[in-house]
């Protein structure tokens, strides 16, 4: 490899103040090695010799040169100088990143590291190519213009990686404001949550009528009574129906407001699990790429059933609570202000420790929801994945995962459950206190004829209530604080923006033709580039094969047309209109997919080939079934096209379900097919028949179809060879054979496996 030898100018510089920060020990050799009046840029460590092993090495850009010292070059360290012609090329691949530095006659340098040191790649070949062109222009370095998330179309700084919006789910904690949110959805219920509210009033209202009868009852009748006086069996049946009626009208009134709000906690209940499902399904397959099955089943399920109970029971006790507490308090006021102050003298203690708490418990019971989708989660692979579980011997692995989770979850528990014992009977203990205050005083009161025995007994009947409403209120803490908590997790999906946005101004095709345009696409996920300038035209009709190694970009290609992606660069159109202008919903009713893993819902062979077309007869399924070459097979079944499928199809074969699939794509009438490995895990015998089931589907349908045996895409117009996310070459079978190219090497290997597989057999045999 040529290389140019370093032959630095010694005069030792520091980095400019906008210069990144080296690691010391590059610091210390590097630094005192740049010239007078060179400063660096950026820099990246390699992780990978040119051999693939795990090794260290440095690239380093500053505003006169590219340095790099690798395991090959030893100590040295290498230079070039920016000129004319002089390039910086950047791939990456099947997990490994490639820089290339070549000029007009030949390849200088080559590196490579894991793709976990790609973002910082990208911003060195970024750095260098600026100063490149400042360089050779002589003009000054252009800024970079200003970075805009592709999802939610927000600014971001200068090198910021990470959307602050898009990850608002990750780094912000759960507030109890998000309770108000709610509100969105109890709208519509206003008028019957304003019922609820007077009928919450008025029983409260009643339930203090009791106390107050007391004083009478005392004053005027049990004290006299032991004076000497005769007790008057009007006043006493007066009060004692007093009493009765008030008991039977906050009974009546309660079983009211709390029958209309359970009602309507309900419906909010379920109008925001039906609301976050239909967001969650509007998500691209993006989103469901990063998340666990349990923990979006856990939001939806749990989450929504904890803020419905929170919105039923105990939103409305402390509803009742806060209105008891200000009534009474009125009511001890209008008795007695001294002896009312010394009441409250608890309250601002407890509100305090309820304010130093609340926060713990919020943060606490966030972190408890998390743990619980861990648990969730590992019921979530293993149940589905149950076969592969007890086919690898695997149940004691699993029960230890689902013990180790459960284990984590015990923890975080128990760490919240110290500190919520302690707040709990604090508050209890000064309640306690504030009753022992209010009875030393009111008999001194008493004592000095201040008040009266009726009203010191009315006093304590009102107290007892009054701190049992503020113990309830300070045990809501931690309900409110888990609904809060479970209140954030349902918003952070329904806040989610989707990455395949519905247009603004949707354009609508009518009859789809099947012209598929695909234009100078490119496509990124997270670090890896996938695809890059892939341009391709298929006419209405036609049938393309793409071929190429794994992880040249096929399934991704097809992802793009089927916009289950959106590209980060270029367009795909359909019939002349770009796809992204159009409504999702309606583009994707115009594809038939078949896939290489079919995927069948529980439930019956009919329901499953008429899921497209939910309306169709049994004539049409019945149709599509024989066009599949299905029917015979569905007609084995005990029931017949009625027969369940277990869960997943898992009662029936892969060729089975197969067949089902390419019947569930006949019966729509797709004017685009999307075949995908649909013939990989099946025997020769079952691709026999499902080759002759495609034969059927394909014929008037634009076609794209992905095979891993070329064997299988004879009959396609044009083979599209694909190789590390670019088109390398496009073709016939026979043009592409000719050219002995890339599709040539491939063929050609694919065949010695095939004979070697042939060769194998015929020993087996002849040794039998």
């Amino acid at each position: 490899m040529p290389a140019h030898e370093s032959s630095m100018n010694n005069t030792a510089l520091s980095p400019t103040s906008n210069s990144p920060s080296l690691p010391d020990p590059l610091s210390r050799e590097l630094v005192p090695r740049l010239a007078g009046n060179e400063a660096i840029l950026s820099w990246l460590e390699l992780d990978l010799d040119t051999r693939l092993t795990f090794s260290q090495g440095w690239i380093v850009v500053t505003n006169r040169r590219l340095l790099a010292k690798t395991p090959e070059t030893g100590e040295t360290w290498q230079e070039w100088g920016y000129r004319p012609g002089l390039m910086l090329k950047h791939t990456d691949h099947a997990g490994v990143g490639t820089l290339e530095l070549v000029d007009a006659q030949q390849r200088l340098a080559n590196w490579r590291y894991t793709l976990a040191v790609n973002v910082a790649a990208l911003k060195l070949v970024d750095h260098f190519e600026q100063h490149l062109e400042s360089h050779v222009t002589g003009e000054p370095v252009k800024q970079a213009n200003e970075a805009i998330c592709p999802k939610c179309k927000a600014p971001l700084e200068p090198d910021q990686e990470e959307c602050p919006i898009c990850t608002q789910e990750i780094h912000t904690p759960p507030s109890t404001w998000t309770l108000f949110r709610l509100w969105r959805f109890a709208k519509p219920y206003k008028n019957q949550l304003l019922a609820g509210f007077l009928l919450t009033l008025a029983s409260t209202a009643a339930t203090l009528v009791p106390p107050y009868l007391t004083m009478p009852l005392m004053d005027k009748v049990l004290i006299p009574y032991q004076n000497g006086a005769p007790i008057d069996p009007k006043i006493v049946g007066l009060l004692l129906s007093g009493l009765l009626g008030s008991a039977l009208l906050a009974w009546g009134l309660g079983w009211a407001k709390t029958y209309i709000l359970a009602l309507v906690s309900e419906r909010i209940g379920a109008d925001l699990r039906t609301t976050t499902y239909e967001h969650l399904l509007r998500l691209s397959l993006e989103y469901f790429g990063g998340r666990r099955t349990g923990d979006l089943m856990a939001r939806i399920g749990s989450e929504t059933d904890r803020i419905c109970v929170f919105l039923s029971l105990h939103l409305l006790d402390f509803a009742t609570d806060v209105l008891m507490i200000v009534m009474t308090a009125a009511i001890l006021f209008s008795i007695n202000p001294w002896l009312a102050l010394v009441t409250l003298l608890p309250l601002p203690f407890i509100a305090w420790m309820i304010h130093v708490v609340r926060d713990k418990l919020r943060t606490g019971f966030e972190k408890i929801d998390r743990v619980w989708s861990e648990v969730t989660n590992v019921l979530a692979d293993t149940i589905p994945g149950i076969r592969v579980v007890k086919a690898f011997a695997q149940e004691r692995r699993e029960a230890e995962r689902f013990r180790n989770a459960n284990r984590h979850n015990l923890a975080v528990n128990d760490k919240l459950n110290k500190i919520w014992s302690l707040f709990s009977p604090t508050v209890s203990l000064l309640t306690e206190a504030g009753l022992l205050v209010v009875w030393a005083f009111g008999i001194w009161l008493v004592s000095k004829d201040q008040i009266t025995v009726g009203v010191l007994t009315a006093f304590l009947a009102y107290i007892s209530r009054f701190y049992a409403r503020l113990d309830s209120m300070s045990r809501i803490v931690s309900v409110t604080q888990k609904a809060a908590a479970g209140a954030k997790r349902i918003f952070d999906i329904l806040d989610h923006v989707s990455s395949v946005p519905e247009p603004t101004n949707p354009v609508h095709l009518g009859a789809v033709q099947g012209r598929i345009e695909v234009r100078d696409v490119g496509f990124r996920y997270g670090n890896r580039a996938i695809l890059r300038g892939v341009d391709l035209a298929i006419a209405p009709g036609e049938m393309v094969g793409l071929v190429g190694h794994s992880g040249s970009g096929k399934s991704t290609l097809v992802n793009l047309i089927c916009r289950f992606y959106d590209a980060t660069e270029g367009a795909v159109f359909i019939d002349g209109v770009d796809i992204r202008s159009l409504p999702v919903a309606e583009y994707r009713s115009n594809i038939g997919l078949v896939l290489q893993e079919p995927f069948l819902f529980f439930g019956t062979i009919a329901e499953n080939i008429a899921y497209g077309k939910p309306d169709a007869t049994r004539e049409e399924i019945i149709a599509a079934a024989r066009a599949a070459h299905a029917h015979e097979f569905i007609l084995r079944l005990p029931q017949g096209y009625d027969s369940l499928v277990g869960e997943r199809g898992q009662s029936l074969s892969g060729g089975e379900r197969q067949r089902i699939s390419i019947a569930r794509a006949l019966l729509i009438d797709p004017r685009i097919l999307i075949l995908d490995e649909a013939t990989s895990s099946v025997d020769s015998t079952t691709e026999k028949e499902i080759q002759k089931a495609l034969d059927n589907l394909v014929q008037g349908r634009t076609t794209i179809a992905i095979a891993h045996r070329l064997s299988t895409l004879r009959k396609a117009d044009r083979l599209v060879v694909l190789d590390r996310g670019q088109v390398v070459e496009v073709g016939s079978h026979d043009e592409l054979m000719a050219k002995e190219g890339a599709y040539y090497q491939l063929y050609q290997a694919q065949a010695r496996n095939v004979d070697t597989d042939i060769d194998d057999s015929d020993d087996e045999e002849g040794d039998a």
